[in-house]
């Protein structure tokens, strides 16, 4: 990691990296410099999905009055003990109560949600109710005072939290914000992540591979992961290999975004431009981390905007490897995290994790934290042909991954280890 006052920029280029960080130091650097952004309000038919930046207190009791929980009658319960007639003297339907008292030896017809009638303690369900001449109704058995009536307060008392900040709203999560009387809710903006990739040798996704020319696989699998992470993606730009351009591009792109993930141009070739262009727009605080096989990353600090701007006041931007293994890995490590922390989402890995044998040994290096793709066999999993960082089909073969540790040069064949699964 560098240090913009104490270290120059040190170009990679032909050269090789002199040192890598740690991926434990890189993390420990974006967990201090990121959190969650800016709020803002939105309706509860666009608040699913997204995470609350302040709490909800319900200013209103749920129910607001003692209803009904069954179709029925309204009764009073010592009435249906000694199965006594009861002549039916009205009937209380949703939003148009029984107007009058349920005295002893009434009843009042009553469907679900209707109120309560005042003397009736409870709800002789229908399927229990005897017809009886002359518009009369028996209990066929007793009912209990205070049965099937929902109580002022029963769902939600006033005053009570009703959800936490910091809580990704689920669909049941907004029909409750409804029955309080919420209309909108303040949440944390969604990130803006803008896509750029490099190459001359790209061709735009829907192509077909020609000639010496490959097709861009990277940015429509960063707009995925980074929706999957809570951002809102901005239009993919591809930047020729040229060092103004490629410099240009990530300023245009910083205007805009809380994020810039750029693909290509971070490892040790000629047309590698992007690192330079970061640390005369910025800080380039890292470049080349010990990890396998995304090395070549990149995470860099840009000129810090007005704080008037609805966008993160300094811009965070990844480089990212052109290889497309070792681009999902470098993004789900380090971008990922901080897409989701931006936007009030959780650090972690977004992947269920599970503890399973290891059936093949796992050769790695110490120094360096090893990302192996691996697939399930039998009840454990065995690391899958990678070919290096280029081969993505070694991400779609496998059924996760796992971390070797960069205190250990092996994982023996029988070890018991952590297995991060694509599929939650």
């Amino acid at each position: 990691m560098t240090d913009p006052d104490k270290s120059p920029f040190f170009d990679v280029r032909m050269r090789g990296f002199r040192e890598r960080a740690t991926v434990d130091a890189v993390l420990a650097l974006l967990d201090a410099r990121t959190g969650a952004i800016s709020a803002e309000a939105v309706s509860l038919f666009e608040a699913a999905g997204r995470v609350l930046a302040e709490p909800v207190v319900s200013a209103v009791d749920v129910p607001g009055f003692a209803r009904s929980a069954m179709d029925g009658f309204a009764v009073r319960a010592e009435d249906t003990a000694a199965a006594r007639s009861l002549a039916v003297v009205g009937e209380s339907l949703p939003a148009r109560p029984f107007v009058g008292e349920v005295s002893p030896g009434h009843a009042v017809r009553i469907t679900t949600g209707a109120p309560i009638p005042n003397g009736a303690d409870t709800v002789l369900m229908a399927e229990f109710a005897q017809p009886e001449p002359a518009g009369c109704v028996s209990a066929r058995v007793p009912v209990t005072a205070g049965q099937h009536i929902a109580r002022i307060g029963e769902d939600v008392t006033k005053g009570r939290e009703v959800l936490p900040a910091g809580r990704r709203l689920r669909p049941q999560d907004v029909g409750l914000l409804a029955s309080v009387g919420v209309a909108t809710v303040r949440v944390v903006r969604r990130p803006r992540v803008a896509i750029l990739v490099t190459g001359n040798e790209l061709l735009p996704p829907g192509a077909m591979p020609e000639g010496f020319k490959i097709v861009d696989s990277n940015s429509p699998m960063l707009a995925t992961l980074a929706h999957r992470d809570g951002a809102d993606v901005l239009s993919v730009r591809y930047v020729r290999d040229d060092y103004d351009a490629v410099r240009d591009a990530i300023r245009d792109a910083a205007t805009d975004a809380d994020v810039v993930l750029v693909s290509g141009g971070t490892s040790v070739g000629t047309e590698d431009h992007a690192p330079r262009a970061v640390a005369e727009l910025g800080e380039l605080a890292v470049h080349g981390v010990a990890l396998r096989p995304a090395a070549p990353l990149g995470i860099g600090f840009l000129v810090s905007r007005s704080p008037a701007l609805p966008l993160s006041p300094s811009p965070l931007l990844f480089l990212l490897p052109g290889n497309p293994a070792s681009c999902l890995c470098a993004y789900d490590l380090f971008a990922g995290r901080v897409v989701r922390r931006l936007g009030g989402r959780l650090w972690e890995l977004p992947y269920r994790k599970e503890t399973l044998t290891l059936a093949e040994r796992i050769a790695s290096a110490v120094g360096r934290v090893d990302y192996v793709r691996v697939k399930r066999e039998g009840s454990g999993v065995v690391p899958v042909a990678s070919g290096g960082g280029s081969n993505l089909s070694s991400t779609v073969t496998a059924d996760g991954f796992v971390l070797v540790p960069a205190d250990r040069d092996t994982l023996a064949s029988g070890e018991i280890v952590d297995v991060w699964l694509y599929d939650a």
